[in-house]
């Protein structure tokens, strides 16, 4: 991996204030051989590849000497140009030249090779616009439908069984091998708009080889809408009874993908309910076993590979949309498709390497067969073959990234936050004015979904990737290169000894003690949900002076872990203490804390509240700061005195979430004026003086984009009417809460040109009227109302012209919808849950009216609010035929 191992160098060298001429030498050096390996192709030959792992080896070393140092100097109330003075002090020190020097030498022999190969190789080789290896992102690709593999006789079999007229529940099995489409299939299945239309309630949930039965039903009841708040803590046999009541009276479909074992389904199979009304449910398996197991299967669907013509036109699609495929590419091209065996992954993987616009020549295409080539091996070798051809063309700054995969759970849903903040840590990203980082990496992800190594997960309220997914076969070929290329070891505990630079620790049920000692580590990640020894970890972690990124969010230390606190390289902190409060009262983050100036990315969670130093204030380089529990920050006149406020600075702090009774006074945005998204907790009392807290103050934020901003009360406390909030003009997603601001005060609001995600929730506004004003919310996409006293809101459709989605929850006095909000041109979908009857009427009504205008495209979605209304909603028709809504 030399191109990880050389942005990790550059990322440390960029980190020092004032370098030593030797170092600025190495910089150069590094930087030089950065360019060569983005800017030429990198071909399968033994001289690159030997090349690629001496490039690998001396940044490497680099990186141990620089770090080694300043792992040594620990100052617990030291400053960072403090500590880079001395840093220059020791480079002097004679073994520590020896060390550099025998580094740079290594690079100019490395760079002496370069030079050589580039004059032995063809001049168009080594030019980026030439270089068919090089990362084309597309903004929109991600939103590409699903491609539908194989024959539609599979889809049309299937669709058959589930709407068929059997009145008993019927349990479907899909089975075949990884790769086979099987997933594809369901997922096609499952949003067919005739599926849609046909089942009351939908939900789906990926089992995988590891699982628990309350993982499952909790995903259960959130992919069908059934979640509420206070189900998120509930034991498993509580959430069992939950789902069973959602599905009781109500014709459901039920998707159970990637199931590896029997006993899944007798675990389960009790809390789906057979009230003879039409209910289906399909499984999907590689095991035949699973497949056929005992008479629980009604129906089985064996998934047979591609043929010939199958894999052509399958590879068409994915590299030539609906164009047809120049005549000069069709029999390399066939024989690319019949060299993939059949297997759609494998086809959907080389076509997404075969669909930049550079690679669509006949000189490319022809390097492609030759590497996509038949084997005499099993079929699972067969299959890494043709996939690891995808990886090895991959552009040099993708490959760390896809193989960074390999490092999460088989079958985790990855958000995007976390993979952002984890690439930027580990220096994988190289942010390009005036784009910041996390910009950086979506690009760098949506090239990975372009070329099919990596799916989306969810999306955002704006249509933004929210998480991702990769295929099981797929972080296998992750797990296997980082191995080969020891970038990455993936342990399913944490005994053995490594030589790798980072290793991820999975489930274990051991609890065994980590004996992982290596001063090479840099990354060490843990996800497993029943570690409980923190203790024990704490009591080394210390040996790990080198580290980079600690991911410990799953242990749960009992005794504080100051330890942490001397890993001056950190990056990236996750961790979760679970003990009492360090003192009287509540607990506070002990000072020392500060040492860490290296670190981005603090995600800290607790069982209870926690202070914070001032010594936070004091970490320049933090991008990250987030407190699952709680806590607050000293910007108090103790904690942020007049006189001190130049040594405190947050200028790169991007994110602050979860800090509680917030004060933005004009000290606090001079310290942290680059904040894009922030999450603040308001707890009232009685007594609380607000005037101090800078409500109106917000608006000098004029980086802010997300605002989170929730209010609780108190020992019976009452809300204080004088709280004014001012916003800046460029916030993009707004959630209030608690707030009980008058309705005729949504100006404020209303007003923001950018809006485009409004969540109002619990009596964040309070009134029985809205009207809301001409020229408002011109942006605003999408529109949530939880828990208000609402009544009567008066509205048409030309006060939300941008709305795509409105989300009505527990508004139990809503007398209705506006009826004119349907004539919004852009609105899609309308959810009512757990409101009044006539507001889940008036949606219905909306609904029918847009249909009998040739508006098929708006989706209403309800609850079972009354069995009444229920019951005569379902019998409502149009045209002779049922109306198209769906039930939660």
């Amino acid at each position: 991996m030399a191109h990880a191992a050389l942005s990790s160098l550059m990322q440390t060298l960029e980190e020092i204030y004032h370098p030593h001429p030797s170092v600025t030498s190495l910089k150069e050096r590094v930087s030089h051989l950065l360019d060569f390996l983005e800017n030429s192709s990198e071909k399968r030959s033994s001289t690159i590849t030997d090349l690629g792992r001496r490039i690998t080896d001396a940044a490497y070393e680099g990186e141990d000497v620089i770090e080694s140092y300043f792992s040594k100097q620990i100052f617990p109330k030291s400053r960072r140009k403090k500590l880079c003075a001395e840093f220059q002090n020791v480079i002097h020190h004679i073994s520590a030249m020896k060390l550099i020097h025998k580094t740079i030498h290594e690079f100019e022999f490395i760079l002496e090779s370069v030079s050589k190969i580039k004059d032995g190789k063809a001049v168009e080789d080594l030019e980026p616009t030439k270089n068919f290896f090089s990362a084309v992102s597309s903004k929109f690709s991600s939103r590409k439908k699903t491609f539908m593999v194989g024959s539609n006789e599979d889809f049309i079999q299937i669709k058959d069984r589930l709407t068929g007229s059997s009145s008993k529940l019927e349990t479907i099995s899909i089975v075949g091998m990884g790769g086979i489409g099987k997933t594809t299939l369901a997922r096609n299945l499952y949003d067919d708009s005739l599926i849609e239309y046909h089942f009351d309630t939908r939900a789906w949930v990926t089992v995988s080889q590891d699982y628990s039965v309350q993982e499952i039903v909790r995903d259960l009841l959130k992919s069908s809408g059934s979640v509420k708040d206070e189900f998120r803590n509930e034991s498993t046999g509580k959430l069992c009874e939950n789902l069973y009541k959602s599905l009781k009276g109500r014709r459901y479909l039920i998707v159970m993908d990637d199931v590896w074992d029997t006993k899944v389904w007798d675990d389960v199979k009790r809390f789906f309910p057979d009230e003879y009304n039409g209910s289906r449910i399909v499984l999907t398996s590689r095991l035949s076993e699973v497949a056929l197991y005992e008479n629980s299967i009604s129906y089985v669907h064996h998934m047979n590979l591609l043929g010939l013509e199958e894999s052509w036109n399958l590879l068409c699609i994915k590299v030539f949309g609906e164009e047809s495929p120049p005549h000069e590419l069709e029999g390399i091209g066939k024989k690319i498709a019949w060299n993939c065996k059949g297997l759609p992954l494998a086809i959907v993987v080389i076509g997404g390497l075969l669909s930049k616009g550079s690679s669509k020549t006949r000189e490319y295409w022809e390097i492609i067969a030759e590497n996509v080539t038949s084997t005499t091996s099993g079929t699972d070798d067969k299959i890494m073959e043709i996939l690891s051809s995808s990886y090895d063309h991959l552009p040099h700054h993708l490959k760390s990234c896809f193989l960074y995969m390999g490092a999460f759970p088989e079958d985790q849903e990855i958000f995007l936050s976390q993979l952002t903040m984890l690439w930027v840590a580990e220096g994988f990203l190289k942010p390009l004015s005036p784009k910041s980082s996390e910009e950086v990496a979506e690009e760098y992800l949506n090239d990975l979904i372009d070329r099919s190594l990596v799916t989306v997960g969810r999306r955002n309220h704006l249509g933004k990737i929210k998480t991702c997914r990769i295929h099981d076969l797929l972080r296998d070929l992750c797990v296997k290169k980082a191995m080969e290329e020891k970038f990455l070891q993936v342990r399913a505990s944490s005994d053995g000894r490594n030589s790798n630079r980072r290793v991820s620790i999975h489930r274990t049920h051991t609890g065994s003690c980590p004996s992982i000692h290596e001063l090479t580590i840099r990354s060490l990640l843990y996800f497993t949900s029943n570690f409980s020894s923190g203790c024990l970890l704490s009591s080394f972690i210390a040996s790990f002076r080198l580290l980079k990124v600690l991911d410990a969010l799953p242990v749960l230390f009992y005794e504080f872990p100051f330890e942490i606190f001397k890993l001056v390289n950190l990056r990236y902190l996750a961790f979760a203490y679970m003990g009492k409060g360090m003192g009287k009262g509540k607990g506070k983050l002990p000072s020392s804390i500060s040492n860490l100036q290296n670190l981005q990315t603090l995600i800290f969670r607790s069982k209870r509240y926690f202070y914070l130093p001032s010594d936070i204030l004091k970490m320049p380089r933090l991008r990250h700061l987030i407190l699952f529990s709680g806590g607050s920050l000293p910007c108090g006149p103790s904690g942020l005195q007049h006189n001190r406020i130049h040594s405190f600075s947050l200028q790169d702090l991007i994110t602050l979430s979860r800090v509680e009774n917030f004060k933005c006074t004009k000290e606090v945005i001079q310290i942290m004026p680059n904040l894009k998204r922030l999450g603040v907790h308001y707890i009232l009392y009685n007594r609380t003086n607000w005037s101090s807290y800078g409500f109106s103050n917000f608006v000098y934020l004029e980086k802010l984009e997300t605002l989170k901003c929730f209010f609780f009360i108190q020992f019976q406390s009452t809300f204080p009417r004088q709280v004014k909030f001012v916003f800046p003009l460029q916030l993009r997603k707004l959630t209030l809460r608690g707030c009980r601001i008058s309705w005729n005060r949504m100006t404020m609001v209303g007003s923001l040109p950018k809006l485009e995600v409004l969540k109002l929730k619990h009596y964040s506004f309070e009134g029985p009227v809205w009207e809301p004003n001409d020229d408002e919310f011109v942006s605003l996409k999408y529109l949530q109302l939880e828990e208000l006293d609402l009544i009567h809101w008066k509205a048409n459709d030309t006060h939300f012209p941008s709305l795509q989605h409105l989300s009505l929850r527990y508004c139990k006095k809503l007398k209705e919808i506006p009826f004119d909000i349907g004539e919004t041109p852009t609105l899609q979908k309308i959810d009512v849950y757990s409101c009044s009857c006539s507001a889940a009427e008036s949606a219905i009504l909306i609904q029918e009216e847009q249909q009998s205008l040739g508006n098929e495209g708006l989706q209403v979605r309800l609850d079972s609010v009354h069995d009444a209304v229920l019951n005569s909603l379902r019998q409502t028709t149009m045209n002779g035929r049922r109306n198209k809504y769906f039930w939660w």
